[in-house]
């Protein structure tokens, strides 16, 4: 079959030789004998004859050409093989042999003149021609999107308009649109992964998953995004970003009408109403309802912490830890609380935080139903009843209920005192016990009772204040039985017993029973009094010092002889009057 394909500068100067009435002629004789109406092309050229075609008429007498040419078959017995030319009248000589020399170089195929490529037929070419050209000639009726090709055409409509899923998982029954699709699907089965990473070893299930892995090793981002110029590994990433823009969420879950942004979002929450954890840990069987916690979940087995701060260069198992640590050395707090503007390094600290403005406790523990503002605190919770104390200290071997506690006990060992007061410079080992201390410069008493409406600076000293209402000593020695309205005051006591002191003063080595007696005798060395009488302005090392020295001003004497009534000051000044009495009795 012959052809034709002008488009070198070569054929259409052949063409042009033949001018406008032999290619007219040429043309003619061609549909007349494929029995083809000749009307249409003839009207092109009938104003003029003679003059030159344009590149426009060129091409659509080229296509009708070509249609004529493919409608005319050989003879069955014509003699030409493969690699023959077959000597044709003149106008065909100058219009077809060029393109036929071209053919026959290819072994009679047909070759693209961009890249030199040969094709067996006309349909191959055509298709192949689409890919630099751009052309999208296919388009669907229902939505207008324009293909390459009439197969990807086909899966576009089965995919999206059709719902058909026609390639069924011999395995678990998962239907899927493609057969290529059920292909991958197969080798969450098999746990093939057949293209693997250079860099790293590691297995991928399609080579668009290893592509976007092996820019995690060359830190390409090649997807931009138009509003504010961030870049993705992916073109999805990018897709699901842009909708941070758009505010878009397109896909509502049918149970509690909650919108997402992304389907995958979608699926993970109805896991929430349906119970589904498909993702089990060999390890320990526990199960999850994503294949990115397991992979979370693994690290705490195989310990690997991937994710290194750059600054302190310590590790986290997660992309989002890390994050949040690295605020701890930028001072970011991106998360700003709607009712009283406090902010926040991570939206879970806010979620919970907001929780105190609502009074919502929705996480319940099942033996004593008392509730919690998040899980992590009813997961210590529970250890109260379990008695399980999973983090021990490496020096003495002590063990805690929680991380926190356990890092707070280490910095015993460590001497570490990482949270500075700015007023005063004087350091602390926590930062709550930070806030306490600066309330000491602000005055601030942010805790009333609700009885008798005095105010504490801490939640701690007002719950110990209330139990002077309710008489509540819930803690008791066993040594003695002698009981104490806080576990802490207990814990001193038990040191009478004991003879424990722990607490060694750095200056002379005195030891103490607990913190607060070091504190207080400390400040004998530095001269610190900081608790200052606002009438006098005279400064106490004690509060409790301060305390008795206001009654002073204030003529309070809250200390009752039960014998004769008279009052005191103090509880030491009361006991020794009281002595008066005993004596008198002895006698």
């Amino acid at each position: 079959m012959l052809q034709i394909h002008l488009v070198n500068p070569e054929r259409r100067s052949s063409l042009r030789v033949l001018g406008v009435s032999g290619l007219l002629e040429y043309s003619k004789s061609l549909k007349m004998s494929a029995g083809i109406n000749f009307e249409e092309t003839a009207s092109i050229i009938e104003e003029n004859p003679m003059k030159p075609l344009s590149v426009k008429q060129e091409e659509l007498i080229k296509v009708e050409t070509l249609d004529t040419k493919e409608n005319v078959k050989e003879p069955e017995n014509s003699g030409l093989s493969h690699g023959t030319v077959q000597k044709i009248d003149p106008h065909t000589d100058m219009l077809g042999n060029a393109d036929i020399a071209n053919s026959v170089s290819c072994g009679s195929e047909f070759a693209c003149c961009e890249w030199e490529k040969c094709f067996r037929s006309k349909v191959d070419l055509t298709a192949h021609e689409i890919i630099y050209t751009g052309e999208r000639p296919f388009a669907c009726f229902e939505c207008g999107k324009c293909f390459k090709s009439k197969s990807n055409l086909t899966v576009h409509k089965k995919k999206i308009h059709t719902g058909e899923k026609p390639f069924a998982c011999s395995e678990c029954g998962k239907c899927f649109k493609t057969k290529s699709e059920l292909t991958i699907h197969k080798r969450n089965h098999t746990g093939e992964k057949p293209y693997a990473c250079s860099e790293c070893g590691k297995g991928c299930n399609t080579m668009a998953e290893l592509t976007n892995h092996e820019r995690i090793h060359t830190g390409e981002k090649p997807f931009a995004c138009s509003e504010c110029e961030k870049c993705f590994k992916s073109k999805s990433n990018l897709t699901v970003h842009k909708i941070i823009h758009t505010g878009e969420k397109p896909f509502a879950c049918s149970e509690c009408e909650k919108c997402f942004s992304t389907k995958g979002q979608l699926t993970k929450h109805e896991r929430i109403h349906t119970g589904e954890k498909l993702f089990v840990c060999s390890e320990c069987g526990k199960c999850f309802k994503t294949k990115s916690e397991l992979s979370v979940h693994e690290r705490i087995h195989t310990g690997e912490k991937p994710f290194a701060c750059s600054e302190c260069d310590k590790c986290f198992s997660t992309k989002g830890k890390l994050d949040m640590h690295d605020r701890i050395h930028t001072g970011e707090k991106p998360f700003a609380c709607c009712e009283c503007g406090k902010c926040f390094s991570s939206k879970s600290n806010l979620t919970i935080h907001e929780r105190n403005h609502t009074g919502e406790k929705p996480f319940a523990c099942s033996e004593c139903e008392q509730c919690f503002k998040s899980m992590s605190q009813l997961t210590v919770h529970k250890r109260n009843h379990t008695g399980e104390k999973p983090f021990a200290c490496s020096e003495c071997e002590k063990c805690f209920s929680t991380k926190g506690v356990l890092t707070k006990h280490e910095r015993i060992h460590t001497g570490e005192k990482p949270f500075a007061c700015s007023e005063c410079e004087k350091c602390f080992s926590t930062k709550g016990v930070l806030t306490k201390h600066e309330r000491i410069h602000t005055g601030e008493k942010p805790f009333a009772c609700s009885e008798c409406e005095k105010c504490f600076s801490t939640k701690g000293a007002l719950t110990k204040h209330e139990r002077i209402h309710t008489g509540e000593k819930s803690y008791a020695c066993s040594e003695c039985e002698k009981c104490f309205s806080t576990k802490g005051k207990l814990a001193i006591h038990n040191r009478i017993h004991t003879g424990e002191k722990p607490f060694a003063c750095c200056e002379c080595g005195k030891c103490f029973k607990s913190m607060d007696e070091l504190t207080v005798h400390e400040r004998i060395h530095t001269g610190e009094k900081p608790f200052a009488c606002s009438e006098c302005d005279k400064c106490f090392r004690r509060k409790k010092d301060l305390t008795v020295h206001e009654r002073t001003h204030t003529g309070v004497k809250p200390f009752a002889c039960f014998e004769c009534d008279k009052c005191f000051i103090t509880k030491g000044n009361l006991t020794v009057h009281e002595r008066i009495h005993s004596s008198i009795h002895s006698h």
